[in-house]
């Protein structure tokens, strides 16, 4: 971790030197999306020993009460929550993009391509296609499109944008749910996060200026609402929480003993 009394540090994918190749890589449009989408699976794979990172896009700001800096302290304090005491995360790193005004442009698809050749995560998590927030759109547009451009040979012709790294294409991209929608999605599996929910929901409320200042306290605080939405998956699937994904492509199976 970087110093949290600084602004947030952007990480260029070129400058990643030598890193054990990634078993998930988590790609948010801002920081605190990881920790609402997916904070108690990344708890939960962190624990069974997967090597696990983060990439923030955008520092996520302005926002009405953050600054970079206090972001950036927020993320630091979010990150060992989910870590948890004896435990850490293998990555996280911030691309520096511009929040309100991220794009799948050729220059930020190429940037993002860099990561995926340096950090070779086996699995790439992206935010639900299906969103009003703008960021979070082009997030999942920008993922797929760099997920397909990180495997292209050839990338030093003139006028193509140069990759860093190695070519590498990712084998899996599956989609989590932190959506500004007031609808019902239809997951097609769902996660249970029963025993993770506490570091889950702390690793939240580090996000004091964006969950907590400024809110209605309550009851039930914002933050409240996240819990009855876990509790409303965990409920899906007989447990106490839960947390839903989908995908685009069938998953093969070689067991059904981890089916709750």
């Amino acid at each position: 971790m970087t110093d949290p009394a600084g602004p947030v540090p952007v990480v260029a994918p070129e400058t990643i030197g030598e890193i054990e190749p990634l078993d998930l890589l988590v790609v948010a449009p801002h920081p605190d999306d990881a920790e609402l989408g997916m904070g108690g699976t990344i708890a939960k794979m962190i624990d069974a020993g997967r090597r696990v990172g983060i990439l923030d896009l955008t520092s996520g700001e302005p926002t009405p009460h953050g600054d970079p800096v206090r972001r950036h302290a927020e993320t630091t304090a979010a990150t060992r929550a989910l870590a948890g005491a004896m435990n850490e995360l293998a990555w996280r790193g911030n691309a520096g993009m511009p929040n309100r005004q991220l794009q799948p442009s050729l220059e930020n698809r190429q940037r993002l391509a860099g990561y995926f050749r340096r950090l070779r995560p086996r699995m790439i998590f992206a935010p639900y296609w299906v969103d009003a927030h703008p960021d979070h759109a082009a997030a999942t547009e920008l993922v797929e499109a760099a997920r397909f451009w990180s495997k292209l040979t050839k990338t030093d012709q003139p006028g193509q944008l140069p990759l860093a790294g190695e070519r590498f294409h990712p084998p899996r991209i599956f989609y989590y749910f932190c959506i500004h929608l007031r609808i019902v999605v239809e997951p097609h599996w769902i996660v249970d996060i029963s025993d993770v929910w506490p570091r889950k929901r702390k690793a939240i409320e580090a996000y004091e200026s964006q969950f907590v200042e400024g809110r209605d306290p309550g009851p039930p605080s914002m933050i409240d609402g996240f819990e009855t939405t876990a509790r409303y998956w965990g409920q899906m699937i007989a447990r106490r929480h839960g947390e839903p994904f989908a995908t685009r492509e069938p998953i093969g199976l070689t067991t059904l003993d981890a089916i709750v």
